[in-house]
């Protein structure tokens, strides 16, 4: 049996006082007790009397038993105060609310979820439809990209799925379409491409299962463990394909560095961000 692992034990959440403060803060502390965590919930503004006495209603409401939670106020630039506290407070996941039509959606999502999500220390999961009542995870997928932190991603799923009562963990590889280095023509050139396709998708496959084998036994014993090879650009083919089975949550490698012209020409991660498919949680390896 493989060692378990917990690698959520402290979670921070920065919010605003949107309309759907009370939902993104009902759903964060749902998962802080899944995860059996500790809450840090922080506002980056002015602090007054009136907030004080709304974030303190909407705690005494939650509907979560054991919750540890601990409430910081913070002024100054967003991105380098979050950054800060994730750093000092040794925060493992950072949640943000996703609200697509309100003006959180653009503060959190548009450029500071961006950047934030290249800056922080830690994990970033972002929210795009949290709910008062839970509502069942069933559906996960995950990337399986070639990459180095890749098992962490796939380790981190399992857990997660363990934790939420997911079903089903669906492992996606992308494989690049110049992968092929064939140009259909003819029947010939038709057939030469779908037995390299077909060479790609078993490596990728014993990639994968090699992955899947060093995983926690009791984290995958009443999960539905599917792989998936999918041919196309990375990121946008993995977003899509989450929203296509309407998946409940999609876990991708956090994006390495990026330098000006990645970020002018979307690339991997920068194609989920800009058009959420569900909600999102991005893995960082621990410094």
């Amino acid at each position: 049996m493989k060692e378990k692992i917990h690698p959520f034990k402290t979670i921070l959440f920065g919010f605003a006082f949107s309309p759907k403060l009370h939902i993104n803060i009902e759903e964060t502390s749902r998962i802080t007790t899944f995860f059996n965590a500790k809450l840090i919930l922080l506002h980056v503004g002015e602090k007054t009397e009136e907030k004080i006495n709304k974030i303190n209603a909407i705690i005494k409401n939650i509907q979560v038993d054991n919750l540890s939670v601990e409430i910081q106020w913070k002024s100054g630039d967003p991105i380098e105060v979050i950054t800060k506290i994730c750093k000092t407070s040794n925060i493992d996941l950072l949640i943000l609310g996703a609200l697509q039509h309100e003006n959180v959606y653009q503060f959190y999502v548009g450029s500071i979820a961006r950047k934030l999500t290249r800056k922080v220390c830690c994990s970033v999961m972002l929210l795009i439809k949290p709910s008062l009542k839970r509502i069942a995870c069933k559906n996960i997928v995950v990337n399986g990209l070639d990459e180095p932190d890749t098992p962490l991603a796939i380790a981190d799923a399992f857990y997660v799925a363990n934790a939420l009562g997911a079903q089903q963990l669906t492992i996606v590889e992308e494989i690049l379409q110049k992968e092929i280095q064939v140009i259909v023509e003819d029947d010939k050139s038709l057939k030469k491409a779908n037995i390299i396709k077909e060479r790609l998708k078993n490596r990728e496959e014993s990639r994968v299962r090699k992955i899947i084998n060093n995983q926690c036994d009791e984290y995958s014993k009443n999960l539905r463990i599917k792989s998936q090879n999918i041919f196309g650009e990375r990121g946008y083919s993995i977003g899509h394909y989450a929203e296509v089975i309407r998946a409940d949550l999609l876990i991708m490698n956090a994006p390495k560095k990026t330098r000006l012209i990645d970020r002018i020409f979307p690339h991997d991660i920068e194609y989920i961000l800009s058009d959420l498919p569900t909600d999102l949680l991005i893995i960082r390896r621990p410094n």
